[in-house]
């Protein structure tokens, strides 16, 4: 193969992963961008809090680049490309979207506008990314590379938080929390914790890890699945603080309200070991 032919495979690529980018944007980020919840957070939600959010982001980006990004990455450089990429593709995606659904107009205000557009740009960004680990070919799936566990952790990380801004921003989810008692919340946090590890360890779903009949059954449950958990309460607490969920609460109440987002978010982070 010519050097002219290598650039133009290499190119095609590119612009392949970048469809599946903009599909995986649409996919996954499409609820959110048709809801009226993040619609509304968009316009009034403290900027401070949205531009944590926009800056959290980011470290998740360039580790799912460098785990699965648009092209096989093989620096931390080409992973914060494909990063910036992402993000990109999640603001083009969100302004095209909003504004075809009329969301946003020539008279609204440079901060509603931009706000709406930053607030759905997370979730479409991460989105952009997962598109090519859930849409690409199974040539790409045999590339396959050892994530250290603070990675892991933070592949966790990143799964819980998407799952957590499709729910954490909605009126149900408050309502649950006030409905439920102390009992209510413990059933949770065990059904949380065994169906998180037993999507990942026990029913075999393609991406699931087997333990070696060495290893004990308590090694992966105490080294992964109660710290994906934990990680995925302290996703849930950033969540709800982030969207002002937690603004004169009570404790009990921001701790029923944290096991309720917990529960999704617990499914989020193992699906992430999962397709990641």
């Amino acid at each position: 193969m010519t050097r002219a032919e290598g650039d133009k495979d290499e190119f095609n690529r590119f612009v392949t992963g970048l469809g599946r980018g903009v599909a995986g944007a649409l996919f996954l980020a499409l609820p959110m961008l048709m809801t009226m919840e993040m619609w509304y957070l968009g316009f009034y939600m403290a900027r401070e809090r949205l531009f944590l959010l926009l800056l959290l982001n980011i470290p998740l980006l360039i580790l799912l680049a460098h785990r699965i990004g648009f092209e096989k990455t093989f620096s931390w450089r080409e992973a914060t490309r494909d990063a910036a990429i992402a993000y990109g593709i999640g603001i083009l995606t969100s302004l095209v979207v909003l504004t075809a659904l009329g969301l946003l107009r020539g008279g609204m205000p440079a901060s509603e506008l931009v706000g709406k557009v930053a607030l759905q740009s997370v979730p479409a960004s991460i989105g952009a990314m997962l598109g090519r680990s859930q849409l690409g070919h199974s040539e790409d799936d045999a590339d396959t590379r050892e994530t250290s566990y603070p990675g892991e952790l933070l592949l966790m990380a990143a799964g819980a938080l998407f799952l957590s801004l499709n729910i954490a921003p909605t009126d149900e989810m408050m309502v649950l929390a006030y409905k439920m008692t102390i009992w209510h919340a413990l059933v949770v946090s065990l059904l949380s914790i065994a169906l998180m590890h037993g999507f990942v360890y026990a029913v075999s779903f393609i991406g699931g890890h087997e333990l070696s009949p060495q290893t004990p059954w308590w090694h992966a449950f105490v080294r992964f699945t109660l710290p994906g958990y934990v990680v995925a309460l302290a996703i849930s607490v950033l969540a709800l603080w982030i969207f002002e969920r937690l603004d004169d609460s009570s404790p009990v109440e921001i701790m029923l309200s944290v096991i309720v987002l917990g529960f999704p978010a617990a499914l989020g982070a193992a699906a992430a070991r999962l397709i990641l």
